[in-house]
């Protein structure tokens, strides 16, 4: 393990980390909350402070390789959120830093969680704070780094080991290239989204916030009932799409702006993408029909939870614990399946379960006629076996930490659909669950053990676990080049 190359890095990523904290400074300051502006900028100079030193030293050996991408990656997410705690805990308005630690974990996992009973009752900066650590921690602090540092051969080391999904791969030659149009993406469809619903009568503040969250699929609100504060059938039409157009696979933009329109039309996990969220909205649509009496209300409230689902988002226009065993159930295997790779969703993606499909198919050929040649292809193309086993592997130690962590959970003596929602929710980055913890409740009322282990959770799922467990093996350290 090269440590000074690691720790060089990182310095340099918690530098560029630190100017990010400005921004919600200088919102605080727009309203007159001085003293929260004071918390901001105190986080800003003492990051930058203890940064500095190490990110101006150049280690004399640069080589980079997965292993380091892996350690700084998982370094820098159990770093940033801690410090990202700070301005809520040394402001008072999260009195107590396991919650406050919570609150900044959910925000840069984009998990959207929260401890907070009164949300609204939260300063103007501090509001800003969450939707805007949503907005970033969905492209990821390490993207962003990238795409605005030096240019550097070492880019995919840093981008491979953050960015989630089963296949990563360049969208243009040079990883910092492809950093920067991943992020000018991402920035033109936030301001689309805040403009569309500026249009809709949304106050600037909360179409900004608003935009942020769901740029991030991460679920913040500003208002205590969330999206149901606004009434409004345009706004859910547009974070809807919003919703929708984020958990698809980034790369699909690319192709869009180079006119490269037969690699989106053979895109399996789009296809399957949109085709899972249609045949969802049906169902939940004629389940929950009898309740609202209305086709159009029945699609409407359908179509945006399980768009807000399976994208890992969490706003919610309606009380779905309120609904049928049915559509709960729905709603829960929503959560598990999630977004497409390369996006900023949550979940198990979309492509994992596509291989898993054509690798069970292919097994089941292989058993029938033990002499046929049977193979993995994705969107026409061999799938690589590595790519195949890392699945495998991948939900067999996702399986093994959600059921230690159900078990950890289950010390609370709480009921087992709030426990077992609880887990999902975190791990797989969505935001709300069913009963005690639905969309119009909190997890307030779990222990701090509890909300360390669900903390862990949303690292493990918005990292996809290997990092967090790289991180933790003696052997990675003591390697020596």
């Amino acid at each position: 393990m090269n440590k000074f190359v690691v720790f060089h890095y990182l310095s340099k990523i918690m530098l560029v980390g630190s100017v990010i904290f400005l921004l919600p400074c200088a919102v605080s300051l727009y309203y007159g909350e001085i003293d929260c502006a004071i918390s901001f900028l105190t986080v800003a100079l003492t990051v930058a402070i203890i940064s500095t030193p190490l990110a101006i030293i150049k280690p004399k050996n640069k080589q980079m390789y997965t292993r380091e991408g892996l350690v700084i990656v998982a370094l820098m997410w159990v770093i940033y959120p801690i410090v990202g705690a700070i301005p809520f805990y040394i402001s008072g308005e999260i009195p107590s830093l396991v919650d406050a630690i919570f609150e900044s974990m959910s925000g840069f996992t984009t998990t959207g969680s929260t401890i907070l009973k009164d949300i609204e009752n939260l300063s103007k900066g501090m509001l800003f704070w969450r939707s805007f650590t949503h907005w970033i921690g969905g492209m990821g602090v390490l993207v962003f780094a990238i795409a605005i540092l030096p240019s550097s051969n070492d880019s995919m080391c840093l981008m491979r080991a953050e960015c989630a999904g089963p296949q990563v791969s360049k969208i243009v030659p040079k990883g910092k290239n492809s950093a920067m149009y991943l992020y000018l993406i991402y920035f033109g469809l936030t301001v689309l989204t805040a403009i569309l619903l500026m249009l809709g009568d949304m106050p600037i503040f909360d179409s900004i916030c608003h935009a942020m969250s769901t740029a991030g699929t991460g679920g913040f609100g500003i208002k205590n009932n969330s999206i149901i504060y606004y009434d409004s059938a345009y706004i859910e039409t547009v974070l809807t799409i919003s919703m929708i157009l984020f958990g698809i696979n980034f790369s699909i933009y690319y192709f869009i702006l180079a006119k490269r329109f037969k690699e989106i039309a053979k895109n399996t996990e789009l296809k399957v993408y949109l085709l899972i969220i249609l045949i969802a909205t049906i169902l939940i649509m004629i389940d929950i029909y009898p309740t609202y009496d209305s086709i159009s209300k029945s699609f409407r409230y359908s179509i945006f939870q399980v768009a807000s689902t399976i994208t890992s988002t969490g706003f919610a226009t309606a009380d779905y614990c309120q609904w049928s065993m049915f559509s709960q159930t729905i709603i829960v295997i929503l959560m598990f399946i999630g977004a497409c790779a390369g996006s900023t969703g949550g979940g198990l993606k979309v492509q994992r379960f596509i291989i898993m499909f054509k690798s069970a198919k292919k097994s089941i050929k292989q058993t029938l006629n033990p002499k046929s040649i049977n193979i993995v292809t994705s969107d026409d193309k061999l799938l690589d076996i590595t790519i195949v086993h890392g699945v495998h592997a991948y939900l067999i130690i996702y399986l093994g930490l959600f059921l230690v962590s159900l078990l950890l959970i289950s010390l609370n003596n709480i009921d087992f659909s709030t426990s077992f929602t609880a887990v999902t929710t975190c791990i797989n980055n969505i935001g709300p669950g069913l009963e005690r913890i639905g969309p119009t409740e909190n997890f307030s009322f779990f222990s701090n053990l509890s909300k360390i282990v669900l903390c862990i959770d949303m690292l493990l799922g918005r990292l996809e676990c290997f990092p967090i467990i790289i991180l933790f093996s003696p052997a990675i350290w003591r390697k020596r080049f």
